[in-house]
């Protein structure tokens, strides 16, 4: 007990120190916790212990893909078909060849050679997933196709362990299912080492097809018709626990399962996710289950770090860094040569060529089940093994090098001529993006005329495509402004997604036109603050309508009519209007509103005036009471 908690409070301690550390350098988390493994790996107790803690950490993949799984529907995996076969199936196809080339010219024979392709093809699921969703990434066009590949090789995974047995090179030393290394004779009979059990072993090939079908197919049933009763049963009980023991009692026993005939726990439990994902009980299995991915996945990252074979590596440093190398400089023309045949253009180009250019968690499973099948030496393995975890290693310096290749595209675009504008209009536009477009559509739809200026050239030429036409600029530039007509507009309205440029554009339209009418749109209250002070007419943060329309939404859910929901809504809104401006007089820029006591003090006596409002339009004890009696209604209302 004392050496388990020992190993924890070292492991904790390392991510405790080096996590935030390498955050602040704006490394990334991933490459935090490689660094606190690397620590851990030079204190002899405790780093020799890394590899039983591996397979413990492993299931914070399972763990993760299963989230991954809820997050997709059925029909959203059809609608990627294309980039799942195209994408995922050329990159996969295309990497192995090439890298089993390579393998062969250095001497590996053809069978040992598509093994290192197979292991080399596939990319790091957990770092780049974690990253995209960091450096809030994950929707951009090159953030989806990433995942889309990501995915691909997941699935791949299957095939790739049905196939390592066909390419058995015998060894006179193999390696048990523990990765020990063993003499040919060792390790069998009365003293060997337990088996895991399995439903397929000593099955003919039909057979075992028939059970893994059944294995998948009784996944699959199970999340249909017996999660619901199960919840059921588990709601009676009341307590908290019991959803969070439930969520880690199906990821576990779908991956034993999925074990027990000879198939990767992480494509069962994806596949469960997928299942799960229209049912309402996803958003609880997400919330319980998030915890535990993460720590898990810090724990994985950290058992690779430690797990660093430097004896191997300062052996030969150059030799094992240039093979490094190597395979993200095959992976990366591969990538890249994809990201111009699917069109993906500029910072989504190179942030799918970077961000996959590496290999992966998996590639540790497909090398340790490659050495058991005496697919690959003993030697090769370690060499193997030490590769994949430099690539890894290697992954957050790659996504710094996209960053820096994102900011010199952004400063060449700023230095591209602006447009020459040819128009003018009664309402000018400055940004279109998806709150400016509503904005534009609706304004000409009405007969009016309107101007738009944008600093994004993609943007621009999109819009064009479409046949709205708008101009290349920076709407902050006044003479840009003036070309577009803003000394005879009515109306500006700023749209722009930086906040500071907007609140510096209403200012200097304000200085220069006291009678413009200007409307700007805001992140936030804050954000409304700064634009009130800078002198806009009209400002609309950009969820509180949206919000507004849901929350009538529950009202009538929860027993109120649509006209006292209606009602509820319409005061609810002016109320927050009267209290932005009373509340914007005692803002004090650079002062957190926590820290002005007249702030708090009025926002307090404020909530309570709209509290005291709404429940004296309508009886809410008389609603509860209707609720208990008639039920509240299902349902979902459109619009």
């Amino acid at each position: 007990m004392q050496e388990f908690l020992l190993t924890a409070t070292i492991y904790l301690g390392a991510a405790v120190i080096a996590v935030p550390f390498a955050a602040r350098l704006g490394l990334g988390s991933v490459l935090g916790y490689l660094l606190a493994g690397i620590a851990i790996g030079f204190i002899p107790t405790v780093g020799s212990n890394t590899q039983e803690l591996q397979h413990f950490a492993e299931f914070g993949v399972v763990v993760m893909l299963f989230l991954i799984g809820l997050e997709l529907e059925p029909r959203a995996l059809w609608d990627m078909r294309d980039r799942l076969i195209g994408m995922g199936g050329l990159q996969i196809t295309v990497t192995t060849g090439l890298i089993m080339a390579g393998a062969m010219a250095l001497g590996q024979p053809w069978p040992t050679a598509l093994a290192i392709g197979l292991i080399f093809a596939l990319s790091s699921t957990a770092i780049v997933l974690q990253t995209l969703s960091e450096k809030g990434l994950t929707h951009t066009s090159g953030g989806r196709s990433t995942f889309s590949v990501l995915l691909t090789q997941d699935i791949a995974v299957i095939p790739m362990l049905a196939l390592m047995p066909l390419l058995a090179v015998r060894h006179s030393v193999q390696v048990n299912e523990n990765g020990t290394i063993m003499r040919n004779g060792e390790g069998h009979g009365a003293g060997g080492e337990e088996h895991a059990v399995s439903l397929v072993e000593g099955l003919p090939a039909w057979g075992v097809t028939l059970v893994t079908l059944g294995a998948v197919a009784a996944v699959i049933l199970a999340g249909v018709y017996l999660t619901r009763p199960v919840f059921r049963y588990i709601h009676q009980a009341r307590l908290r626990e019991m959803y969070t023991a439930l969520a880690l009692l199906m990821v576990t026993s779908i991956a034993v399962l999925m074990q027990m005939v000879g198939l990767s726990p992480a494509l069962g439990t994806f596949l469960a996710g997928v299942v799960l994902a229209n049912t309402e009980f996803r958003h609880e299995l997400e919330s319980d289950l998030e915890p535990f991915k993460g720590l898990l996945l810090g724990l994985f990252f950290i058992t690779v770090g430690a797990g660093i074979d430097f004896e191997l590596l300062f052996s030969r440093p150059f030799a094992l860094f240039g093979l490094a190398m190597g395979v993200i400089a095959v992976k990366g023309l591969v990538l890249y040569g994809l990201a111009r045949m699917f069109r993906l253009k500029g910072r989504d180009r190179w942030l799918f060529t970077l961000g996959l250019a590496q290999a992966g968690e998996f590639g540790f499973v497909l090398i340790a089940f490659s050495l058991t099948q005496q697919v690959l030496s003993p030697r090769l393995g370690a060499t193997l093994l030490l590769i994949v975890a430099l690539t890894m290693l290697l992954t957050p310096l790659l996504f710094i090098l996209y960053e820096w290749l994102a900011k010199r595209m952004e400063a060449a675009a700023q230095d591209q001529p602006a447009d020459e504008i040819d128009e003018q209009g009664q309402v000018i536009i400055a940004g279109i993006g998806r709150f400016g477009q509503v904005v534009n559509r609706l304004v000409q739809s009405a007969g009016f005329s309107t101007v738009v200026l944008d600093n994004n050239l993609a943007t621009v030429q999109t819009m064009r495509k479409f046949g709205y036409k708008g101009f290349f600029g920076d709407p902050t530039r006044p003479d840009l402004l003036h070309s577009a007509g803003f000394d005879d507009a009515k109306v500006l309205v700023v749209a722009l997604d930086d906040r500071a440029a907007a609140t510096r554009l209403v200012r200097y339209a304000r200085s220069a036109r006291p009678d413009i009418h200007i409307v700007a749109r805001a992140r936030d209250r804050i954000h409304v603050y700064e634009l009130y002070q800078a002198g806009a007419d009209d400002i609309v943060r950009e969820l509180f309508d949206s919000s507004l329309r849901a929350g009538r939404y529950a009202l009538e859910k929860l027993g109120l009519t649509e006209f006292e929901a209606n009602e509820a809504e319409l005061y609810f809104y002016h109320h927050d209007r009267s209290a932005l401006r009373t509340l914007a007089e005692l803002w004090k820029p650079g002062v957190p509103v926590s820290q002005n006591p007249e702030y708090v003090a009025r926002s307090r006596e404020l909530a309570k005036d709209l509290e005291t409002a709404l429940a004296g339009n309508f009886d809410v004890e008389e609603v509860r009471l209707d609720q208990n009696r008639h039920g509240v209604a299902g349902g979902r209302n459109k619009g």
